[in-house]
């Protein structure tokens, strides 16, 4: 392994290559998390809901009846998950054949179109195959086949699956942010991006500090500005970074939120009360500070 890893150093152009192609094949798959978990999540509380209004609320379950209760939420099949059913065109249901499926390569063959019926293929699925295909190899260039990078290649994943599914259901789920928020706790044990007490204190203050924000905004004007998963986003960026990248995550994902909403309301006629998804914002911010972060500040800090 060590004298594969020596190959890679010194050959950074095959680490490139290697790295894009994992990464798009990875991308492909982050497709199917963006559009399956949440249906399956829905599922899950569909069938907790029975369960409850069941155990607890028998006379109202009754009235309601077994076939309601039990009714699909969606027209997919029963058996629905990451694996199964195998990938098929939405419109006509024939199944897409393997080499249609290479990352990119598939969608250019079939000029954006499925091969049976030619109903037009979302442009989304190739952009973030090569988006992912993209960050991970901006990852490589920058820290090299390192503990780091790999690292950042688990979080760069995570992040583009969490943005898009926030983009579709204004959702961040548990299951993507709590188990990465733990990880970066872990591997700053041994110091891979700050140290564990920085971690420590950086996933509380993540948290908190939009949580605030959060409270005092609903205690002004009375409405929610943002969700839960937000403040569990941000500190998942603290456990990874630390709390010293706080203030540059906050400011460069309000930036990012503010030149996005004012284009939507310009050329997309969105209104202010409509609801904006924040995770991307905060997704890409803290990806941007996980590369370059140190190198902002300090550039800030030579303008003083």
């Amino acid at each position: 392994m060590s004298d594969f890893i020596a190959i890679l150093s010194h050959n950074l152009w095959l680490f490139l290559v290697l790295c894009f192609l994992f990464a798009s094949v990875i991308g492909s798959f982050l497709n199917v998390v963006i559009h399956r978990l949440p249906v399956m999540m829905k599922r899950e509380w569909q069938q907790e809901c029975n369960q409850y209004l069941q155990e607890y609320q028998p006379e109202f379950a009754k009235q309601i009846g077994e076939a309601k209760l039990n009714a699909p939420i969606d027209n997919y099949p029963a058996k629905y998950n990451l694996l199964l059913p195998k990938s098929a065109c939405p419109k006509c249901g024939a199944h897409i054949k393997p080499w249609h499926n290479l990352p990119i390569i598939g969608y250019l063959m079939l000029g954006g179109k499925c091969a049976a019926c030619k109903t037009k293929i979302s442009a989304r699925y190739p952009l973030f195959e090569l988006l992912t295909a993209l960050l991970i190899c901006t990852l490589a260039w920058h820290f090299g086949p390192t503990l780091q990078f790999a690292y950042a290649t688990i979080l760069t994943f995570g992040l583009i699956a969490l943005s898009g599914i926030d983009l579709d259901e204004m959702l961040l789920p548990d299951q993507l942010t709590l188990p990465l928020l733990w990880l970066g706790l872990l591997i700053n044990i041994s110091g891979t991006f700050t140290s564990i007490t920085d971690a420590t204190i950086g996933a509380a203050a993540g948290y908190l500090s939009l949580w605030s924000i959060y409270w005092l905004f609903k205690l002004i004007t009375g409405k929610e500005g943002m969700g839960y998963g937000d403040f569990k986003l941000m500190a998942l960026f603290g456990a990874w970074l630390g709390w010293q990248m706080l203030p540059l995550i906050i400011l460069l994902s309000s930036l990012v939120g503010a030149l996005v909403g004012v284009l939507l309301m310009v050329f997309k006629n969105l209104n202010r009360g409509n609801p904006i998804p924040f995770g991307p914002y905060i997704a890409i911010a803290g990806w941007v500070a996980m590369v370059w972060g140190q190198q902002i500040v300090d550039w800030y800090l030579g303008t003083l």
